[in-house]
């Protein structure tokens, strides 16, 4: 993908159907037009182009986690022993590899990384924290938070 600043830049259209698309991904091309007032044509067009230059990373559906049993979501603060571009590397091979790990984040602050995980029950995170997460190259420490309550989850981007 392109560095975002050597992106053409996306005028009023542009914007209108991403935003269009971040609502509700889907929209037939049809709909999408009609709603962003050009032809289904132009539509086609500026949207393939948005995917080409990378606007859009991909579109999929969002599955309610209880209806699939990953009702527990749990966020993990991870520190490493040493902070070296090794050590960071060998760290996001593995994280990459776990399945349960929805997003990892490097972070500045007291933690090195942000873990977000969906899981059945805590009983499940238990065992993932006592047999994979402590094992994770180079993990020193690693700080527990069980969610309660979603707020706000995958809220479209404001711009």
């Amino acid at each position: 993908m392109e560095d975002s600043s050597d992106r053409e830049a996306l005028d009023r259209i542009d914007v209108k159907i991403l935003r269009l698309l971040q609502r509700d991904g889907r929209l037939t091309n049809a709909e999408l037009a009609a709603r962003a007032n050009i032809s289904p044509a132009t539509c086609h067009r500026r949207t393939q182009r948005l995917f080409e230059r990378g606007h859009v990373r991909s579109v999929r559906a969002l599955v309610e986690p209880a209806s699939v049993d990953r009702g527990a979501l749990v966020m993990v603060g991870v520190v490493l022993e040493r902070s070296t571009k090794d050590s960071f590397a060998a760290f996001e091979a593995a994280a990459k590899k776990l399945d349960c790990v929805l997003d990892c984040h490097l972070v500045a602050g007291d933690f090195d990384y942000f873990l977000k995980i969906r899981l059945r029950d805590m009983s499940e995170y238990n065992r993932l924290h006592g047999e994979q997460l402590l094992g994770l190259p180079g993990v020193r420490q690693t700080r527990t938070f069980f969610v309660i309550k979603e707020v706000v989850e995958n809220a479209p981007l404001d711009f």
